[in-house]
């Protein structure tokens, strides 16, 4: 198998994966320190300067921290293709003892059980043998990506743009796995956890909930597979949640346990976290505090010109093609405009194939620079029931879901 990059890539196996992390696990990186950091590299706001790290599984990627190990995808990578490489896919973790060792992994089972008639644990190969195995192409964006560009800046981990990957998973419905056990009268929520684990007692453990209606709808699905190999171990080895058109607050890694619940589940990670403010921008006016708050569910419409970055050098009366990608929640993109003149004037881009709802879809477009000197490239998208983009950033205290219509600033000589 050949990677993005036309390197060859065995295929991972069990016995290649708890080496990895028998190496990550010698390299003491669950307990903070960090491997080889090749380069550094300086993101477009205040203190924007990181380390690119290369972790076992990993090309040198973005680290914000090390203990746990959150890892930023450099945003070049999304030029290279609309999937996203195993390899460089972005990483975020909450608690400090993440991700779980090689042996912790070593007799992995998932259990169902609470209000379900009959609580059933499953191995990985269970899963595969008992249940019919189906594949969506998602993207996964962590709710703070590009937090680090709000204006009042505000706490928490500061990234740019490249918390967020689209991969082909593989797995099975969540729905057949729970209609298996079979889902008692009365059920509201179902809660999920991971293997990651606090330092200390007192700090909450990382659960999630899903009303029944979407645990259920047959689109939720428990992931083993992405892009064709086992999970990284940094993206949840052997299991993880996967929800698409939902933030990655959801997609719980190292899943082990689902409960079902007759109740609504109100842990730290739902409330008071992961809140953002209830109405229909999610957004209030920079430094306020909002009235009420709901928790964090879809994406919002985002699109990116990816082939061009600021400070670009081009040839004036010399074409070229514009190349990006937009996504949104799950409607799907209808529409990508583009601006070469700072959106005075907007012009359709070709969308590229569709690899469904949840995936990012490339879009192209032909430019030539008229003229020499600055010229500032704006994209904008539109799904399919007419959501689009603001034209300024829109605020709310914990930096979410961040989608202004983006601006390139380029060069023709």
């Amino acid at each position: 198998m050949q990677d993005s990059r036309g390197q060859f890539q065995k295929p991972l196996n069990r016995r290649r994966f708890l080496q990895a992390a028998g190496m990550l696990s010698a390299m003491g990186l669950v307990r903070g320190t960090t491997a080889w950091a090749d380069d550094t590299i300086t993101l477009p706001f205040e203190n924007g300067e990181r380390p690119l790290i290369k972790y076992p599984q990993k090309r040198p990627l973005i680290r914000l921290t090390s203990r746990p190990p959150q890892l930023e995808t450099p945003f070049s990578v999304f030029n290279e293709s609309v999937i996203t490489p195993n390899d460089a896919f972005f990483v975020r973790y909450h608690l400090t003892l993440s991700p779980p060792s090689s042996e912790q992994l070593e007799n992995f089972r998932l259990q169902v059980k609470g209000k379900v008639k009959t609580p059933t644990d499953f191995s990985v190969a269970d899963l595969k043998s008992q249940f019919e195995p189906v594949e969506l192409v998602a993207v996964n964006q962590c709710s703070g990506n590009s937090r680090g560009f709000f204006q009042p800046r505000i706490p928490g981990g500061q990234s740019g743009n490249g918390a967020m990957g689209n991969a082909r998973w593989k797995g099975v419905r969540l729905k057949d796995v729970l209609n298996k056990c079979g889902v008692a009268e009365g059920a509201k929520q179902v809660t999920f956890n991971g293997m990651d684990k606090p330092l200390l007692p007192q700090t909450p453990d990382f659960i999630k909930a899903l009303d029944i209606d979407q645990a259920l709808d047959g689109e939720v699905m428990l992931a083993y597979e992405m892009n064709g190999e086992e999970l990284p171990w940094l993206n949840g080895y052997p299991l993880r949640l996967v929800v698409p058109g939902h933030f990655g607050t959801y997609w719980v890694k190292h899943l082990n346990e689902i409960t079902v619940i007759d109740e609504t589940f109100n842990g730290f990670w739902m409330t008071p976290a992961y809140r953002i403010p209830d109405n229909s921008c999610a957004c209030v006016e920079p430094g306020a505090t909002p009235k009420k708050t709901v928790p964090i569910t879809r994406f919002n419409v985002r699109s990116f010109i990816t082939s061009l970055s600021d400070g670009s050098q081009l040839k004036s009366n010399q074409a070229t093609t514009v190349k990006g990608i937009a996504f949104d929640g799950g409607y799907g993109i209808q529409e990508v405009l583009f601006s070469e003149d700072g959106g005075r004037n907007w012009r359709e881009a070709d969308l590229g194939k569709d690899l469904g709802k949840y995936s990012f879809r490339e879009w192209t477009i032909p430019f030539t620079p008229k003229r020499t000197g600055n010229f500032e490239l704006k994209v904008k998208a539109t799904n399919r029931i007419g959501q689009s983009q603001p034209i300024e950033p829109l605020w709310n205290p914990a930096g979410y879901m961040r989608n202004v219509i983006e601006t390139v600033k380029v060069v023709a000589s």
